[in-house]
C-alpha cells in the first residue's frame, strides 16, 4: 500500500480539511475524533487550552511556598499575587527532571524541561520534541495558529560549559533538533493570529477543495472512493445545518466569546520597558484563546542564565542571572514581576464566562522555571498549575512528590495530554500520569 505524509489533508484557497481512514492509501492525520489518542472537545463544550510560562533561573529560596487549600492557602511573598485565583491553583513541589542533572548549568538545565529527552553536548543541537508541540499536532488542526511561540528576550547562538545556550533560550521544541522559533515582537504575534484571516461560512470548504478531492478520488478503490463520499456528504450536512442555525440565530454549541480582536495591534518593534513587552505578550496569549485563533501557548519570560535588567522596578545594578545568586529585597521584586505576569493572565481569563465555567476554568496555565534557585539546585522544580482543565482539576491544593521514588516532572505532562485528550503511554521517561492532578 502507498503511504502518504502525515499533513496528507485535501486542500483549497484558504481551507485545508483531515481525510478519514482509507483501505488503498494510508491517511495520516485523520478525523478529530481518532482512537490513537486525538480527540478534539466536543462541539458543544469550549476546548481546553494549554499556556506554558517560563522563568529562568529559579526563584528566593525563602520565599516560593504554599500552604494549606482554598480560600485558605497561604503564600509566600514570591507568589502573593495568585491571591485572587488560590482556589484554581495547584502548587506542586518535589518534581524533577532526571536528564537535567546530567549535564552542566543552565543550559542542560532547560533544553529538556517540556520534553524530559537527553541532551546533546559539544555545541551539538538534540533535545526531545516538547509536550506542547506534541498537543499543538493534534489540537492545531482546529485552529488558525497551531501553537502560539512566545519570548521577551533574544535567543542567545553562544555555548556555555560545553552546552549550547540555544537550550537556555528554547523550552519549545517542534522536533529534536528544531527548536520553535520565538515571536519576541508583540506586532507579529498579533498579526499571526489576525492578519489575513478568512471569516468563516463565506465559501463553502467542500467548494474550496473540491478539485482535490476530485484528484484524490480517482487514485482510490471503490470502497474508498463510497467512504470518501460518505465522509464529504457529513461535512456538507454539517455546513448546511449551521447554515440555517446562523440564519435562525440558534447555533447550538461552543463559540469564542470574541471573533475580532478587542485590542488594537501593537506598535511596530520592540518595546523598550521590559513591564510593556511583557504585558503585551501576555495579553496576545489571552486573545488567542479568547477567539480560539490558538488553543496552544508558550511564553518564555526570560531566558535560563537572562541579561534582562529592570529598571522600573528601581533594581538596575545587575541582570536577572546574577540577581538570582542572592535572595536579596532584588531578587525578590523581580520574583514578584514575574508571577504578577502569570496572574494577571489568570484573572483576564476568568473573567471571560464561557458558559457555566470561566475561560481559566477551561484552561491550564503551568509557570515553571528549569531549577529552584538561582544556585543551580533541580534536585526538584518549582511548579504552578492555574486553572480547571475543562473541569478536570480539583485546585487549591498543595501536591508534594518530594518523598515520593516516581516524582518525574514528565509525568505531570502526561496529565496535562490526558486531560487534553492525548493519551501517550509513555513520554521522556515517565510511564504513568500523576493521579492527583
Amino acid at each position: 500500500m502507498e503511504s502518504l505524509s502525515r499533513r496528507r489533508l485535501l486542500r483549497g484557497v484558504g481551507v485545508s480539511m483531515a481525510l478519514p481512514w482509507l483501505e488503498s492509501k494510508r491517511v495520516w492525520g485523520g478525523e478529530p475524533a481518532e482512537k490513537n489518542g486525538s480527540v478534539e472537545s466536543a462541539s458543544s463544550e469550549p476546548p481546553v487550552r494549554l499556556a506554558v510560562l517560563f522563568s529562568g533561573n529559579g526563584f528566593h529560596s525563602k520565599q516560593w511556598w504554599a500552604r494549606g487549600e482554598g480560600a485558605s492557602m497561604e503564600l509566600g511573598s514570591v507568589l502573593e499575587s495568585l491571591g485572587d485565583v488560590r482556589e484554581k491553583l495547584l502548587f506542586i513541589s518535589g518534581l524533577y527532571n532526571a536528564e537535567a542533572q546530567k549535564g552542566n548549568i543552565h543550559s542542560s538545565q532547560t533544553g529538556n524541561l517540556l520534553s524530559g529527552a537527553p541532551l546533546a553536548s559539544g555545541g551539538d543541537i538534540r533535545s526531545g520534541t516538547s509536550v506542547d508541540q506534541v498537543l499543538a499536532k493534534v489540537h492545531g488542526r482546529a485552529t488558525k495558529v497551531p501553537s502560539l511561540v512566545l519570548g521577551c528576550e533574544h535567543s542567545n547562538p553562544s555555548v556555555h560549559k560545553n552546552y549550547s545556550m540555544l537550550y537556555s533560550s528554547h523550552i519549545s521544541w517542534s522536533s529534536p533538533t528544531t527548536p520553535t522559533p520565538l515571536e519576541l515582537y508583540p506586532a507579529l504575534a498579533f498579526d499571526r493570529l489576525f492578519k489575513d484571516d478568512v471569516e468563516r461560512g463565506d465559501r463553502s470548504v467542500l467548494d474550496a477543495v473540491a478539485e482535490d478531492a476530485l484528484a484524490l478520488r480517482r487514485a482510490i478503490s471503490a470502497t474508498d472512493q463510497r467512504k470518501l463520499d460518505e465522509y464529504l456528504d457529513s461535512v456538507r450536512d454539517v455546513e448546511l445545518r449551521i447554515e440555517r442555525a446562523g440564519r435562525l440565530g440558534e447555533i447550538q454549541g461552543w463559540r469564542p466569546t470574541l471573533e475580532k480582536p478587542d485590542m488594537p495591534r501593537p506598535a511596530d518593534g520592540i518595546p523598550q520597558n521590559i513591564a510593556d513587552h511583557m504585558r503585551l505578550m501576555c495579553d496576545i496569549l489571552v486573545l488567542g484563546f479568547q477567539t480560539d485563533s490558538t488553543r496552544i501557548t508558550t511564553l518564555k519570560l526570560n531566558n535560563d542564565h537572562s541579561s534582562l535588567r529592570f529598571p522600573h522596578l528601581g533594581v538596575d545594578s545587575m541582570i536577572h542571572h546574577l540577581l538570582s545568586h542572592s535572595d536579596t529585597d532584588d531578587w525578590l521584586k523581580v520574583n514578584r514581576f514575574f508571577v504578577e505576569q502569570v496572574a494577571y493572565i489568570a484573572k483576564r481569563l476568568d473573567a471571560i464566562q464561557e458558559g457555566e465555567r470561566t475561560a481559566l476554568d477551561n484552561s491550564m496555565l503551568m509557570f515553571c522555571s528549569s531549577m529552584m534557585t538561582g544556585g543551580h539546585d533541580n534536585t526538584q522544580l518549582p511548579v504552578l498549575l492555574v486553572g480547571g482543565g475543562g473541569g478536570s482539576i480539583k485546585s487549591g491544593r498543595v501536591l508534594d512528590y518530594k518523598a515520593q521514588p516516581d516524582r518525574q516532572m514528565c509525568r505531570l505532562y502526561l496529565s496535562i495530554m490526558k486531560k487534553m485528550g492525548v493519551h501517550l503511554d509513555t513520554f521522556g521517561d515517565a510511564t504513568t500520569p500523576l493521579a492527583e492532578v
